[in-house]
């Protein structure tokens, strides 16, 4: 195949990408599910079957998607939650992998036990795009769509070394003290990577102005943390996800409002582009895949019926954990809301902080701020409580996919029935995207579950917006940190606009026969005021999402209005 040939697949794959995104919406598909059909459909045709190197998918593909899903999944939310996706990418991972490895050693004689569970750990890991395409189509709750999210960002990388000591394994060169010491040192050390990647990159990035150069730094983000740790022996996929992370929420304090305009148009493209050209791939790969199976005691419809019971007995395995993962979690909840009104109860019965030492003062401080901070997680965590609809809809969207075909591919030709165990892995990545994809806006219909309130989500923004445009009002009320006086016209302009928040300038000409005055006023002394005012409000915005008082999606829409008005400001002062 030439270059040619290559540039020519390319275009017709990102036209196929483009016109599935439109249809699919169409036929209220899942965009992905309907590429692995027109993927498996178009392997049939002579000279389109294709079969990708799971290196490639592992090393070139996976980082980015990762990476441009990590910056925009909400820290807050992740914190929250930390324990749900902590036991479902984690605990659930090793479950899958060992029950799943137990059941085919029991069946296919002949194969080791440390293959087998190889085998289990490539089917173990999940795959959110298809779920959460869904989820967010039919409005599920933020929580549900956060938990989805957050298992798949870690599970990989769990799934990833798990399969890497269970490799070593078949070779005899570890113990289970080895594996236990590899895992605990490649989640240390990848961790540590992530955040000096992620650290220096924003120092970095932070000192350009222009938006172009700071996305395209932020292109090679990703492989920057992928690769040393994959170097080490860590994994590059906690690596990312802890870069990507720490990019996504420094950016509202420390990037301009253009590079994070910039930033999220370019990678929200490249990440459509990507994971729906995985699952294109996908099913290109089918006759591929199902061509390599030479006729013996395993032979393709063997293998096909396996990778159907291996899929059933995911399910079951996963609702096995989330069931009494519910019941823990509410109880956990109602326990440390009993813990934190003892601890508001001890707290306003201490002496007037007024009266208190300096010292004392700024710890009784701090004790508030955490007390606040974990009231309004707790309270959060209640309205989006994980009742059975959750659960049931939680169970159902454990679909798998890109990673598990990738990862299947990358096992090692000594293993028996290699070229069957990876058709088994990939028809339960077709069949739990398929099937589970395909049914699950039934069951969320079925179930009745309610996503966030619209009406609710509109008197919280107004309630964040007052809280904003308070804090920037008194900016107004301080004397110039100059020294030099303000024109009052300018002063009530940048009130009114403050208050109202209308555009910035287009509101400077009214009826009332202040047009000419504002006209006539020094229009950089305006700029300049305003800009305070918006950094007030920017530094309110920063201070109620570490305090958890609003929930993400509502922090994310006062952001964007707040970069929209500076990103209008910031023009003006390019046309002058």
């Amino acid at each position: 195949m030439d270059l040619l040939d290559v540039a020519l697949y390319f275009v017709i794959g990102i036209a196929v990408i483009v016109g599935a995104g439109i249809f699919s919406k169409k036929l209220g598909i899942a965009t992905p599910l309907f590429l692995i059909v027109i993927g498996g459909l178009l392997s049939f045709v002579p000279g389109a079957p294709v079969r990708v190197p799971g290196e490639l998918i592992l090393l070139v593909l996976l980082p980015p998607i990762l990476y441009a899903s990590a910056i925009s999944v909400p820290v807050v939310d992740l914190r929250r939650n930390l324990p749900s996706i902590g036991v479902l990418s984690v605990l659930l991972v090793i479950a899958t992998a060992f029950i799943t490895g137990v059941v085919l050693w029991a069946l296919l004689p002949g194969i080791s036990l440390a293959a087998a569970v190889a085998v289990g750990a490539v089917v173990s890991p999940t795959d959110a795009v298809a779920a959460t395409a869904v989820a967010k189509r039919f409005g599920l709750p933020p929580r549900l769509v956060t938990i989805l999210e957050g298992e798949s960002l870690v599970n990989d990388a769990t799934a990833l070394v798990l399969l890497r000591s269970a490799l070593a394994a078949t070779a005899a060169t570890v113990s289970f003290w080895d594996g236990v010491g590899d895992f605990l040192f490649a989640a240390s050390a990848a961790i540590a990577i992530g955040l000096v990647v992620g650290f220096v990159t924003v120092q970095l990035r932070s000192r350009i102005r222009d938006p172009l150069v700071d996305t395209a730094i932020s292109f090679a983000v990703p492989f920057v943390a992928f690769l040393p740790a994959e170097e080490i022996g860590a994994s590059g996929v906690i690596a990312v996800v802890t870069a990507g992370l720490y990019s996504g929420y420094h950016a509202s304090g420390r990037f301009t409002p253009q590079a994070r305009a910039t930033e999220r148009t370019n990678w929200r493209s490249i990440q459509f582009l990507l994971e729906n050209g995985v699952f294109l791939l996908m099913g290109l790969e089918v006759t591929q895949i199902v061509g390599t199976v030479r006729s013996d005691d395993l032979s393709v419809p063997i293998a096909i019926a396996l990778g159907f019971l291996i899929a059933v007995v995911l399910v079951a395995t996963r609702y096995l954990f989330i069931g009494p993962l519910i019941l823990v979690l509410r109880w956990r909840e109602r326990r440390a809301m009993r813990r934190h009104e003892r601890h508001l109860a001890y707290v306003d019965a201490l002496p007037d902080p007024s009266t208190l030492p300096p010292r004392a003062a700024k710890r009784y401080d701090m004790v508030q701020r955490s007390l606040e901070r974990r009231g309004n997680d707790l309270k959060e965590l209640s309205a989006e409580g994980l009742g059975w609809r959750g659960g049931v809809i939680l169970g159902w969207a454990g679909m798998r996919g890109v990673v598990t075909l990738a990862a299947a591919q990358s096992l090692p030709d000594t293993i028996l029935h290699r070229d069957q165990l990876v058709l088994v892995a990939f028809t339960v990545a077709v069949v739990t995207l398929l099937v589970q994809g395909g049914t699950l806006p039934w069951l969320i219909r079925l179930t009745g579950i309610q996503g966030s309130d619209a009406a609710a989500d509109r008197r919280e923004l107004a309630s964040l917006l007052e809280e904003l445009g308070d804090a920037g009002l008194q900016v107004l009320s301080d004397p110039p940190a100059d020294g030099e006086p303000v024109d009052p016209v300018i002063l009530e302009q940048v009130r009114r606009d403050t208050v109202t928040g209308s555009q910035i300038m287009r509101e400077r000409v009214d009826a009332d026969g202040d047009a000419a005055a504002l006209a006539a006023a020094p229009h950089a002394r305006y700029r300049a005021l305003r800009y305070e005012v918006l950094q007030a409000e920017r530094q309110a915005l920063l201070m109620a999402r570490s305090a958890g008082r609003y929930p993400s999606r509502i922090i994310a829409r006062a952001q964007t209005m707040l970069d929209i008005e500076e990103t209008r400001l910031a023009q003006f002062d390019e046309n002058t």
